[in-house]
């Protein structure tokens, strides 16, 4: 444990709840003791300044254990301050940020902030500016800094009186040569002196727009961290103890305040995080796997997995606060309502929460002498080992039906969401912790055991109090000279070396975490994440500085924030837009033309992923460069493609490239340059667009491209597919067109641009095929993300070729969703898809049930897998009911193997016989017909990246075009000969029905 004095041997953890300060003393060297070591524990209301209550616990506690503060080795706290202020929307907790971003041409289509809730923003977003800077994904330049242009953006900062400052550049987490935001804030620091500045790359990891968010938010509360980490400093200083003070982060270590106060977004989900470290303490050695934390307070059950390592399981992509998206590390974490305060119902179907009496529950419950009957009631009368208020008060509260009913609800609640955050179908321990955690049965399904440990009521100070110390890598590798392996190893190596900077001893530092994903379309390129931990050296006297203070930063007091913060809230809220009234809701069309409005935009944008058949990159952030076209002022038109005269000219546009690039270098101008480099060497110019594939991000190209303020031309409404198919980079090769054979090449002459001065013209070709391998091979030396233009085909092949009314189809696709989201009937949704594709002769339910099994390669380019569902009820019912009579059930299990896209769904015995050949009549549904997956709990697509164990999903069948399905060669392009599954063979799982056109159904002139 370093070198720790025989009298300074104590840890002190605290954590400041938004309710209740818990604090403890501990000596990690009488663990093994059956009291774990733990000498005095406290609990007491939080107060306003929190130096208070810290104060008073640690001297509650001193009293209690006869402690003196020289056998204190250190003090750990854990703080809800920080998140509260950001969820809160204080304004006294938030300054203004500016933003200045290192990305070239990259991203100016989507601002900071472009997708905060308005009130956020305006709060928050001061100015914002874009330079020159960024790296491409293999370390090359997009392009250098310019430091004088840096100085004149910090002269308009400066004009402002902002003093919070962000630097944002493309890939700068793998930015270890060039550091290019690192030289930015230097530059900064010398125009501003005393500013803050934070560079994203410190805050949090690749994707762009996220990582940007997690940094304005860090920024935002760094004047107010400096003066909470004091007012935590201050009264241990006031007590006597020379020790360091720590603050707990989102992983379950320590941060130094120093650290605490430049990151002070790391510490906001460290609360569960401390209560699932501390139940396993107390656990000790019992546990030596995976363990379920299942938190019990007096509203909400938080439920966390703690793995083997000692470490929780992290969200795995993104999470949201506020109504901000971002990638920042922390617990991945489930909710529900039940707490000791629940409110009980009682009649035919009896309800436990969400709502509850909250801190009222010692005055308001039944046993408490209140007229509320909550969980505590009902617990104290169906256990008569629980001891809490009078017994008496509630012994004619339930009868014994009743208490079964109360019983079985609770169990199922918790069985529920301790199913969904487990990882494989085993069963594993559950630990229950929290002054709520009396509910809770001894037994639930899914738990090898139950397990509620003593000073379970305390178990966030516990944790804060034994935290250790990490570091992360996350990083883009090249491994053409170096194996994987190798890599790993190196890559290992400065994890551990940045965990014992930290603060760490180098002897107890391990690897806790190692992941390799390979680069789907990037040759020879793998991101490789690492975290290792270690114990605290306590001879460490360098982390346990108090941060300095400005001498312009005006000396609020703590409890100040308080008595303003409703006030300027109120200030900076806007009113809530009016929600439309979807069933009266017309879509503007006039003279045969749909002009497209943002309402209509988000739902073709949801459309368009379900669609997409798992692949086809989120349509997310192309729906934000397209909305912010239409807020421009923007007129977005789309017409019937057989309204479209013969010798009309059809164009066709969109990205390719991979999916980890696109998160990180955002789209620049490359679209509309390849187009305006097409037409330099086309004669013939597009009069109208159509989107290259409806499915995923590509179907909301055509839109954007025709756009008034870029071409001023209208879109088609159909596509070259019908849905997205993974043929290598683009899908030049699986389209209507090349289906049709009428003529070859059909993609040439063709102009590719990266958006950064660089295109590529391919004036003529032999084939198809060869222009696909000429862009293949162009394509990662032009940054692995570009945009494509293709030349014009003309009118009458567009409506020989084309899928049709594929905009319109998408448009209902998302309009069922967002109407049984309104309803709160989100269990119907698929029924609801279902009907807007042409009723159950064309779509069907395959499977509703949970994800139990995913496994994932790359090959050739390609991310290659296979998801095992278990069919079981998908309803989310907290109440413990079931599905009604008549609705189908499923049970057993299936398979949808990837390709990118999803290609088959197969009905398996198990998920052992998974790795078996596929068998025709077990085919529920394969290519070229539609295979999607749905979140059953909000109708949104679940992409093949995103599958992962315990999610409640429905699978969709819908019938392909019969542009796909009407030739043997249409069959063979995509089917299951081009995937590579010749011993299947097609069978459609319906009959085709055309998608009916917003435009012939909402005709103005027609209406009229």
């Amino acid at each position: 444990m370093g070198s720790i004095s025989e009298t300074k041997r104590l840890r002190i953890g605290v954590d400041v709840g938004g309710t209740n300060t818990d604090g403890v003393v501990l000596d990690p060297s009488r663990s093994l003791e059956p009291d774990k070591g733990i000498i005095a524990w406290h609990k007491s209301a939080t107060t306003t300044n929190p130096s208070v209550g810290i104060n008073d616990a640690i001297t509650a506690m001193f009293a209690a254990g006869a402690i003196s503060p020289a056998e204190v080795a250190s003090v750990t706290i854990g703080t809800t301050h920080f998140v509260n202020a950001v969820v809160e929307r204080d304004a006294n907790r938030l300054a203004k940020v500016a933003v200045l971003r290192l990305a070239g041409p990259f991203g100016k289509h989507a601002p900071p902030c472009v997708d905060w809730p308005d009130d956020m923003r305006d709060l928050i977003l001061g100015y914002s500016a874009q330079v020159k800077g960024g790296l491409e994904v293999d370390g090359h330049l997009i392009k250098d800094i310019d430091e004088a242009e840096i100085r004149a953006q910090c002269q308009e900062i400066k004009a402002r009186g902002i003093r919070s400052v962000v630097v944002n550049g493309v890939f700068s987490p793998i930015d270890t040569v060039e550091k290019q935001e690192e030289k930015a804030a230097s530059i900064i620091q010398d125009e501003i002196p005393g500013c803050d500045v934070v560079c994203s790359k410190e805050v949090a990891n690749l994707g762009f727009l996220e990582r940007e968010n997690a940094a304005i938010l860090n920024a935002a509360i760094l004047s107010f961290a400096r003066k909470t980490i004091r007012s935590f400093q201050e009264p241990v200083k006031k007590l006597g103890l020379e020790c360091p003070v720590f603050i707990t982060q989102n992983d379950g270590t320590i941060l130094s305040g120093e650290m605490a106060a430049r990151l002070p977004i790391r510490t906001f989900s460290s609360g569960p995080t401390n209560s699932m470290r501390g139940a396993a303490f107390l656990v000790g050695k019992e546990l030596n796997e995976a363990v379920m934390v299942v938190d019990i307070g007096g509203t909400t059950t938080d439920v966390g997995l703690l793995l083997a390592n000692g470490f929780p399981r992290q969200q795995a992509a993104y999470s949201e606060l506020a109504g901000v998206r971002m990638n920042f590390s922390c617990p991945d974490i489930k909710s529900i309502g039940l707490g000791g305060g629940s409110i009980v119902r009682k009649g035919d179907t009896m309800t436990v929460g969400p709502d509850s009496v909250g801190y009222k529950l010692t005055k308001e419950a039944l046993v408490f002498g209140g007229e509320v009957l909550t969980a505590t009631d009902c617990t104290v009368l169906a256990d008569p080992g629980v001891e809490v208020g009078n017994r008496e008060l509630v012994k004619e509260a339930l009868t014994q039906e009743e208490i079964g009913k109360f019983q079985a609800v609770v169990q199922h609640k918790l069985e529920t969401v301790i199913d969904r955050m487990k990882t494989s179908p085993d069963d594993l321990p559950v630990l229950l912790v929290g002054g709520g955690a009396i509910v809770a049965p001894n037994a639930l399904r899914g738990a090898s055991r139950v397990i509620k440990p003593k000073f379970a009521e305390v178990a966030n100070a516990i944790g804060a109090a034994i935290a250790r110390v990490s570091a992360v890598v996350d990083t883009v590798k090249s491994t053409e000279s170096k194996t994987t392996g190798q890599l790993l190893e190196l890559i290992a190596a400065d994890a551990v070396d940045r965990t014992v900077a930290a603060g760490a001893v180098p002897s107890s530092v391990k690897v806790v975490e190692m992941e390799t994903l390979p680069l789907q379309y990037i040759a020879n390129k793998s991101r490789f994440i690492v975290r290792a931990a270690g114990d605290f050296d306590f001879s460490r006297t360098d982390l346990a500085t108090v941060p300095t203070f400005q001498d312009d930063e005006p000396e609020l007091e703590m409890d100040e924030y308080e008595k303003s913060a409703k006030t300027a809230v109120q200030a900076v809220k806007l009113e809530p837009r009016a929600e439309i009234d979807i069933s009266s809701y017309r879509p503007d069309v006039r003279d045969r033309v749909w002009y497209i409005n943002e309402t209509d935009l988000n739902w073709i944008s949801t459309g368009c992923y379900i669609l997409g058949t798992g692949g086809g990159g989120s349509p997310y952030p192309h729906m934000i460069r397209l909305r912010r076209l239409l807020q421009a002022g923007a007129i977005v038109r789309v017409i019937n493609p057989y309204d479209v005269s013969d010798d009309a000219a059809v164009g066709c546009g969109g990205g390719a490239g991979s999916p980890t690039v696109g998160i990180e270098k955002l789209a620049g101008d490359e679209m509309m340059e390849a187009q305006i480099e097409l037409y330099k060497i086309c004669d013939k110019r597009a009069t109208h667009m159509i989107a290259l594939e409806i499915g995923g991000g590509n179907g909301l190209q055509g839109m954007s491209l025709g756009a008034s303020l870029n071409m001023d031309i209208p879109c088609v409404d159909g596509d070259w597919m019908g849905r997205a198919y993974p043929v290598k980079h683009m899908t030049r090769l699986s389209r209507t067109p090349v289906v049709f054979n009428e003529r070859s090449p059909v993609w040439a002459p063709i102009a590719m641009a990266d958006g950064n001065g660089n295109v590529m013209l391919m004036p003529s070709a032999t084939s198809d095929f060869q222009v696909e391998r000429v862009l293949r091979a162009a394509l990662s030396q032009m940054g692995s993300h570009t945009g494509c233009a293709e030349p014009p085909v003309s009118g009458a092949e567009m409506k020989r070729w084309v899928v049709e009314h594929t905009i319109s189809q998408a448009w209902r696709i998302g309009r069922a969703v967002e109407k049984a989201r309104r309803m709160n009937r989100v269990d119907t949704v698929a029924e609801t898809i279902i009907d807007e594709c042409g009723g159950p002769e064309a779509a069907k339910v395959l499977w509703k049930g949970k994800i139990v099994g995913v496994e994932r390669t790359l090959r050739m380019g390609h991310i290659y897998g296979e998801c095992i569902v278990e069919g079981s009820d998908v309803v989310d019912s907290e109440s413990g009911t079931t599905a009604s009579d008549g609705v189908e059930r499923f049970t057993g299990f299936i398979k949808i193997p990837f390709k990118n896209e999803n290609i088959a769904a197969v009905k398996i015995a198990s998920p052992k016989a998974a790795s078996q050949p596929e068998k025709q009549e077990d085919v529920l549904a394969i290519v070229p017909d539609l295979i999607s997956v749905i979140d059953a709990q909000n109708g949104e697509a679940i992409g093949t990246p995103e599958y992962r164990y315990g999610l409640l999903v429905i699978v969709l069948g819908i019938a392909a075009s019969d542009r796909w399905t009407g030739t043997q060669r249409g069959i063979d392009i995509g089917g299951p000969k081009g995937f590579g599954m010749d011993h299947l063979r097609y069978q459609p799982l319906g009959k085709f029905v055309k998608p009916i056109s917003v435009i012939d159904e909402f005709d103005q002139e027609k209406a009229s």
